[in-house]
């Protein structure tokens, strides 16, 4: 299940990232994810899919 909170969201993602997927395409595709609806979400808390280091990193 995914988290619908977006700070459970964002440490859902990047722990995905990290040790399943080699980018945000590849774990939306993996999940079943919605990649818009995600950095979406995950933007509304300050965050951006940052692709050098394939995370979420904070808005500068």
């Amino acid at each position: 299940m995914i988290p619908k909170d977006p700070v459970m969201l964002l440490s859902y993602a990047n722990t995905q990232l990290r040790d399943y997927a080699d980018s945000l395409e590849a774990l939306c595709s993996l999940r079943g994810i919605d990649q818009t609806e995600l950095v979406e979400k995950i933007a509304g808390i300050g965050y951006q899919y940052d692709k050098a280091v394939n995370q979420f990193t904070a808005k500068e």
